[in-house]
């Protein structure tokens, strides 16, 4: 009988431990819902907050105050770019002289640049004269970074462009951006703006012409270069040379 009692006091036991045990769980699983709850309805709030409609006029009107639009660099700028990096490539420390030292002969090395700073460059064109169409003063900038860029003596490049062109730059040399008659099938090869047919002019002139082994090199001077150029017209020579002392 005491045993009998004894296994029913133990049985009573258990189940009160279980539903204590059942209990809690069921009132720890309710307060962690509404904890939960509560911070999930807290972050809603938040964010409503944060999106409010005035809260977002704000937004758009200080995004539209900023300006980070990245804009592509023109031709010119990324030809300045490359003439700059040029310069560093040949010399780690640049020293210009001054236009009242720079020195032009008929049969100077015409791959060697007049040393001027690009400043100097153009006040020296701003002030000629000869430059009726405002061509050479527009086109400064750009003509000296590609005579460093191509090694090409500045005053030479704007002689040769004045001997071919004119200091007017005739129209069909406008027409087709062709400033130093680059020939093909009879005709003025035609280029598609300014910058394309100054540089492919530098170009054909360091490739062909000014740089030991290219296809047309007779010699760095202007005598060399008419051999292939204008082979035709023994006064080119002079012709050029006298445009380049019109500059200087």
């Amino acid at each position: 009988m005491l045993k009998y009692n004894f296994k029913k006091l133990n049985i009573r036991k258990l189940l009160i431990i279980l539903a204590i045990l059942v209990v809690s769980f069921l009132l720890g699983a309710s307060i962690n819902k509404i904890y939960f709850f509560g911070l999930a309805n807290k972050n809603v709030e938040i964010k409503e907050k944060d999106v409010e409609p005035k809260n977002i006029d704000m937004l758009v009107a200080q995004s539209t105050d900023l300006d980070f639009e990245i804009k592509p660099a023109t031709i010119r700028e990324k030809i300045a770019s490359r003439a700059s990096s040029a310069r560093r490539t040949q010399s780690e420390e640049v020293n210009y002289i001054s236009i009242d030292d720079v020195s032009i002969s008929i049969d100077m090395d015409l791959s060697i640049t007049t040393g001027l700073s690009k400043e100097d460059f153009i006040n020296l064109i701003s002030n000629c004269s000869a430059d009726t169409s405002g061509f050479f003063e527009e086109n400064a900038d750009l003509i000296y970074d590609l005579c460093q860029i191509y090694s090409i003596n500045e005053i030479f490049f704007c002689g040769l462009i004045s001997a071919e062109s004119g200091w007017n730059i005739a129209q069909n040399h406008r027409n087709t951006y062709n400033y130093i008659s680059l020939m093909s099938s009879g005709g003025l090869i035609r280029f598609s703006s300014v910058e394309d047919g100054l540089e492919s002019a530098a170009i054909a002139l360091h490739n062909n012409y000014l740089t030991p082994g290219g296809k047309f090199y007779r010699g760095s001077t202007l005598e060399g270069v008419r051999t292939i150029f204008c082979p035709v017209n023994p006064g080119w020579t002079s012709l050029v040379y006298g445009r380049m002392r019109q500059i200087l």
